[in-house]
C-alpha cells in the first residue's frame, strides 16, 4: 500500500461529535453565515420560487397585495385624515410609506418562527448552511416589498413629495437587512424549539401596530414623545421614512435605532452560536 502511514491515518477522526463552546461556537456561527451568503444565488432562486408557487394560477400574482395595499391606503387615509383633522396631502404620503414598510416588517417577523420548520424536509435531505434559509425568507418578503413600492411611487407623484438626504438610504437599507436577518434567525430558532412562538409573535405584532406610529403621526404626541424611542419599531422605521418624506431626523432617533440593533444582534448571535447545531433535530 502507498500513502500516509497507518498511525497518521488513524489519528484523523472521521467525525467529531464534541459540542462546540465559547469562541469555537461563535466561529462556527460566522462560518455558517459566510457559507450562507456564498449560496445567495440559490436563496434568491428559492425565494422567487416561493412567490411563484404562492400565487400559482393567479392572473395578477403578487400584485393582489399591491391592490389591497392601495385600497387600505386610500380608505384609511381618507378616514384618519378626517378624524385627526390633518391635511390629506401631508398625511397620505406618510400613511402609504408607513403601511408598506410595516407590511415588510410584519411579514418578516410573523413568518420568522416558521422558517426552519417549513424547511425541515430540505434540512433533513442535505446539509447546507442555516443562514441560507433565513436569506430565502428575507428575499421572498423583499420581492413582495418591491411590488408594493408602486403604491408609494403613485402617492408621492400625486402629492409632489420628493425625498431628501438620499445619501443615508444605503446605510439605512443595510441596517434593515442586518436587523431582518437577526430577528428572523432569533425567532426561527425559538419557533423551531417552541411551537407556541408563532401565535405569540402574531399577537405582539398586532399590539405594536397600534402602539407604533404607523397609522398615526408622532407629532400627535406632545408630552412624553421621547418614550417613543423605547419602541423597537419606531426608530428603525423613522430613519427610513424621514428621508423619504423629505424630513430631517433628530440624532436621538439614530442613536435609538443603532442601540436597538446592537441589542438585537447581540442576543441573536449568542443564541445562534449556542443552538445552531440543534435546529435539524428540533424540526
Amino acid at each position: 500500500m502507498t500513502g500516509m502511514p497507518r498511525a497518521a491515518t488513524l489519528s484523523e477522526p472521521m467525525l467529531d461529535l464534541m459540542p462546540l463552546h465559547g469562541t469555537s461556537a461563535m466561529k462556527a456561527a460566522f462560518g455558517d453565515a459566510r457559507a450562507g451568503f456564498a449560496l445567495l444565488p440559490l436563496a434568491m432562486s428559492l425565494g422567487w420560487l416561493d412567490i411563484k408557487l404562492r400565487y400559482r394560477g393567479s392572473m395578477l400574482g403578487p400584485f393582489w397585495l399591491t391592490i389591497s395595499t392601495a385600497v387600505m391606503v386610500g380608505a384609511l387615509g381618507l378616514l384618519y385624515a378626517e378624524l385627526f383633522h390633518m391635511n390629506l396631502s401631508r398625511y397620505l404620503p406618510f400613511l402609504s410609506l408607513s403601511l408598506v414598510l410595516w407590511a415588510y416588517m410584519s411579514a418578516t417577523i410573523n413568518e420568522a418562527p416558521m422558517i426552519f420548520t417549513q424547511s425541515a424536509g430540505l434540512m433533513h435531505a442535505m446539509r447546507m448552511p442555516v443562514t441560507m434559509h433565513v436569506l430565502r425568507a428575507i428575499i421572498r418578503n423583499t420581492l413582495v416589498l418591491l411590488h408594493n413600492i408602486v403604491v408609494i411611487a403613485v402617492v408621492f407623484t400625486l402629492y409632489h413629495v420628493w425625498p431628501r438626504h438620499l445619501w443615508v438610504l444605503a446605510p439605512v437599507l443595510l441596517l434593515w437587512l442586518f436587523d431582518s436577518m437577526a430577528v428572523a434567525t432569533l425567532l426561527g430558532l425559538l419557533g423551531a424549539r417552541f411551537r407556541d412562538t408563532p401565535p405569540i409573535v402574531a399577537s405582539l405584532m398586532q399590539i405594536f401596530f397600534f402602539v407604533t406610529p404607523v397609522i398615526w403621526q408622532p407629532d400627535l404626541i406632545y408630552a412624553g414623545r421621547q418614550y417613543l424611542l423605547l419602541d423597537p419599531f419606531y426608530p428603525i422605521i423613522e430613519i427610513l421614512r424621514g428621508p423619504l418624506l423629505g424630513e430631517s431626523l433628530r440624532p436621538s432617533i439614530w442613536y435609538a435605532a443603532l442601540a436597538h440593533s446592537a441589542v438585537l444582534w447581540g442576543i441573536a448571535l449568542v443564541v445562534f452560536a449556542r443552538f445552531r447545531a440543534r435546529i435539524a433535530y428540533w424540526v
